[in-house]
């Protein structure tokens, strides 16, 4: 990949990564799923996001079989802990659960994939305990927005985190008023999922806005691959397309040719303007 993230940490990933929101769900479709994994990992895209809530640790076990046949090393894998687990009491024999389930010993990024009642200092404390271990090479967070954020780099060890992983397409640019500023100055690098807006209604319009399919035929690409080169844009952003089919895969991998101009940037800021206000995160 020639877009790549550069963490904090030193760690360098690609900018094009593999979600997996979904997939596992059906023993009809593994075979095609493992598939199109595969051919995205043989493309580059070798940072794998899962998380132990996805088909209650059925995505976790589609990854583990997809990734079998590679060398560890050259993987970046991600993989999540629920807000319920995120403890003293249950953390370890969760992360114990995802890695039996993944095939492997470790973890190359960790998150806590929402916020729940445990105590954000006591999550941290866990996370970094795990990290000290070996267990896990890093951690960071998901869905938390910049109060949440700046509570975190106030807790002991909080300022470890990686990643904030946040719903971001150019439907929902709401991040851009407060909470991404924030994690640029902070070093947080953003992970972007759902970057084609795959999860609900605001996909309304994205594949059929005529800027976009204008600048696709400029590229002589798909929109799905304009959408994605906007993402990833900044050199800070990690987006992670869910496909389950290797076609679609394959076409998600190609965003990483596409490099929009400077030009081609302002008319999608005119059709899908950044924010003028703070406006909260979105889910869908």
């Amino acid at each position: 990949m020639d877009h790549q993230v550069k963490l904090a940490n030193g760690d360098i990933v690609p900018a094009l990564g593999l979600g997996t929101w979904y997939l596992g769900d059906s023993q009809a479709s593994r075979s095609k799923e493992i598939e199109a994994l595969r051919s995205g990992i043989d493309a580059g895209m070798t940072l794998i996001d899962t998380a132990e809530m996805y088909g209650s640790g059925r995505s976790e076990k589609l990854v583990g079989e997809a990734i079998a046949p590679y060398d560890r090393e050259n993987l970046f894998v991600v993989s999540k802990v629920l807000p319920g687990n995120a403890g003293r009491r249950n953390m370890v024999s969760s992360l114990n659960a995802s890695l039996k389930r993944l095939g492997t010993d470790y973890l190359d990024l960790y998150l806590y994939h929402w916020r729940g009642s445990i105590p954000l200092s006591e999550t941290v404390d866990c996370l970094e305990g795990l990290r000290k271990e070996g267990r896990i090479r890093a951690w960071g967070v998901s869905n938390f927005d910049i109060d949440d954020m700046e509570e975190l780099f106030h807790i002991r060890g909080g300022r470890n985190c990686q990643v904030n992983q946040v719903l971001y397409h150019a439907g929902s640019r709401g991040i851009e008023y407060s909470l991404l500023p924030w994690m640029r100055e902070n070093g947080v690098a953003l992970m972007s999922y759902c970057p084609l807006a795959q999860a609900g209604s605001l996909r309304k319009g994205l594949f059929t806005n005529p800027v976009l399919q204008e600048i696709a035929a400029a590229h002589n690409c798909d929109v799905t691959q304009v959408l994605l080169s906007w993402n990833i844009r900044d050199g800070h952003t990690i987006a992670i397309p869910r496909s389950g089919s290797r076609a679609h895969t394959l076409l998600n991998a190609g965003a990483d040719k596409v490099t929009l101009t400077s030009e081609e940037l302002a008319r999608i800021d005119k059709v899908y303007p950044a924010p003028g206000r703070k406006i909260y995160l979105d889910m869908q």
